[in-house]
C-alpha cells in the first residue's frame, strides 16, 4: 500500500493518490499525471476507485484510460454520466475556477462508457467494500480495503495536511449536506476501520478520534456560515490556518481547501434547508 504524492502544481502534501496493489484510489487531476505515472514506474493500474468526480480527485481518469485502455473505473452511479460526458462537470467547475481551470486541472478527458462500473453502495469490488457516503458531494463513496482494514474516504474525513494540524471540512458548492455528512461519518465508523486514507493528505492512524473531530469541525463551520458573511468566514479560515501551521504547510492547506470556496457551499446548504429542499 503506497501513498503517492502527485505534487499538485509542484507542491507537496496537497493531493494523495493511494496505490493498493494494482488499484489506484483517486488518481488526482491530469495536470499532475506525469508525476503519478513516474511513481508507478511504468506499471499500469488495473482499476481506478473514485470517491467522487471532483477534479482534484478524478480529473485524470479519462487520460489514464486513454493511456491504458484496459483500466476499469469505479464511480457512484450519479457521477458516472459526468465522466462519460464531462460538459456539465466542467461548466460547474468553471464557475469556481474561471480562467484558472487549465492550469489547475489540465485536460479533463471523457471516460469511455465501457470502462465504467457504476456503484450504488453495498457492493464489494476489487477487494474493497463500498459505501455511499454523501455530504461533501451527493455522489461520494468510500472504500474499505478488506485485507488491511484501511478505509479510503476521499473528502468525507476532511483535510489534514499534517498530523496534529488543523482539520478542515471542505464545503464547496453545489451539494453540501451536513446531515448526510454526519450519517456518512457514522457509517465509516461502523466499519471499525484500522485506519483512514484521506486524499488531503495521507494516513490517519487514529480513525475514531479523527472522525469525531471532523464531526465537530463540520458543525462549527456550518454554524459560523450562518453568522458570518462570505469574506469574514474566509478570513476566519485563513487566520485559523496561519495561526496553527508553518508557511509551507499553510500553503498546502490553502491549495487543498481554498477558503474562498467554503462559505458558498454552506450558504447554499442553509438556503436549501430553509426552502425545504433538504430535510433538517
Amino acid at each position: 500500500m503506497q501513498p503517492i504524492d502527485v505534487r499538485h502544481l509542484g507542491r507537496e502534501r496537497v493531493i494523495c493518490c493511494w496505490r493498493v496493489g494494482d488499484v489506484l484510489v483517486d488518481p488526482g487531476p491530469e495536470s499532475s499525471l506525469r508525476t503519478l505515472v513516474e511513481a508507478l514506474g511504468g506499471e499500469p493500474p488495473r482499476a481506478l476507485l473514485l470517491t467522487h468526480i471532483h477534479l482534484d480527485h478524478a480529473g485524470a481518469a479519462g487520460a489514464i484510460v486513454r493511456r491504458w485502455p484496459e483500466v476499469t473505473v469505479y464511480v457512484h452511479q450519479v457521477g458516472a454520466p459526468h465522466l462519460v460526458d464531462p460538459a456539465k462537470l466542467l461548466a460547474s467547475a468553471r464557475r469556481l475556477y474561471g480562467d484558472d481551470m487549465e492550469r489547475l486541472w489540465g485536460e479533463v478527458a471523457p471516460v469511455p462508457e465501457g470502462n465504467l462500473r457504476a456503484l450504488a453502495g453495498g457492493e464489494t469490488v476489487e477487494g474493497f467494500r463500498v459505501a455511499h457516503t454523501p455530504g461533501h458531494a451527493s455522489h461520494h463513496v468510500s472504500y474499505l480495503h478488506e485485507d488491511s482494514g484501511r478505509a479510503f474516504v476521499g473528502d468525507v474525513a476532511g483535510v489534514q495536511v499534517e498530523r496534529g494540524g488543523p482539520v478542515l471540512t471542505p464545503t464547496p458548492p453545489p451539494d453540501v449536506d451536513v446531515e448526510a455528512w454526519n450519517r456518512s461519518l457514522s457509517l465509516v465508523a461502523e466499519w471499525e476501520p484500522a485506519s483512514l486514507g484521506i486524499t488531503h493528505f495521507g494516513a490517519i492512524e487514529r480513525p475514531f478520534e479523527h472522525l469525531a473531530i471532523v464531526r465537530d469541525r463540520l458543525a462549527a463551520w456550518a454554524t459560523l456560515a450562518r453568522e458570518l458573511d462570505g469574506p469574514t468566514f474566509e478570513a476566519h479560515i485563513r487566520q485559523e490556518i496561519a495561526a496553527n501551521t508553518d508557511p509551507d504547510t499553510a500553503a498546502a492547506y490553502l491549495q487543498a481547501c481554498p477558503p474562498e470556496q467554503q462559505w458558498p457551499g454552506l450558504e447554499r446548504y442553509w438556503r436549501r434547508r430553509s426552502e425545504g429542499i433538504l430535510a433538517p
